[in-house]
């Protein structure tokens, strides 16, 4: 295998326990394996992969699948190389978030107009002064869903680094203030740049689970049972019908090339 056309084929079903061809047009991506689960179980679909790296269900009907790809941006690069090998028509990243703003309330939604890329993975695919751009027109899909829905969201740039333990670091969190993000997560940055690399449209829906800005709004396994059991089921709902929407309008969403 010289190419990367080549390895991505091969990686596919090796990391997914799934055939390329098995895959829908359109992508769900997430990092929670109770996601994969709901949605098997929304979509009368089967969970595959089980003993692979990425587990994930397909509802032929809805022309959907969902992808479990793990935690941080070395496997939200992964993922979204792989899926080249598929060129989905959308591939849309269910997430959660820490909330940055005081205004920003768990339960709220989160639409990414932009993510600063802290993670440093991206640097591999575009000098860092490319911007982490979502696909303007997935976006306005899942936002007319959101209203649709009556559910509340807010836009904003989104911070993504690849640090895990930092809420209690003063000065991380004042340089994140200091750069007036919305929220702060770990592959929303990753997943736009790399969509963008493999000309994928891509986007991120992601639903606040903490607010780290206090020390008691850090994320507790109790507190994030508590969002898991009160919106997964919206989150996976939200992504599916948009996507199903985009779908049934037959809308191509086009790449830009520069």
């Amino acid at each position: 295998m010289k190419t990367k056309a080549e390895i991505c084929k091969n990686w596919l079903p090796r990391y997914t326990g799934t055939k390329i061809d098995d895959f829908a047009d359109h992508i769900l991506l997430t990092n929670f394996q109770t996601y994969v689960n709901r949605f098997a179980e929304m979509t009368d679909s089967k969970v595959v992969g089980l003993d692979r790296a990425m587990p994930n269900a397909t509802c032929k009907k809805s022309n959907v699948s969902i992808i479990n790809f793990g935690m941080g941006s070395a496997n939200a690069a992964t993922i979204m190389d792989l899926l080249s090998a598929r060129a989905p028509k959308s591939v849309l990243f269910l997430g959660k978030c820490g909330g940055l703003k005081h205004s920003t309330e768990i339960g709220h939604f989160i639409l990414p107009i932009a993510a600063i890329r802290g993670e440093g993975t991206s640097n591999d695919y575009f000098p860092p002064e490319v911007p982490a751009l979502p696909s303007f027109k997935l976006h306005k899909f899942v936002s007319q869903k959101i209203v649709e829905g009556g559910h509340d969201y807010r836009t904003g740039v989104v911070y993504t680094t690849n640090r895990r333990v930092w809420e209690h670091d003063q000065n991380f969190l004042k340089y994140m203030h200091n750069m007036k993000c919305i929220a702060v997560d770990m592959e929303t940055a990753t997943i736009l740049m790399v969509g963008f690399y493999n000309e994928i449209a891509r986007g991120a829906l992601l639903i606040v689970s903490d607010v780290p800005i206090t020390p008691e709004g850090v994320k507790t396994e109790a507190g994030d049972k508590a969002i898991s059991a009160k919106w997964t089921d919206i989150h996976i709902k939200l992504g599916i019908d948009s996507l199903k929407d985009l779908e049934s309008k037959g809308e191509q969403i086009k790449h830009f090339k520069y």
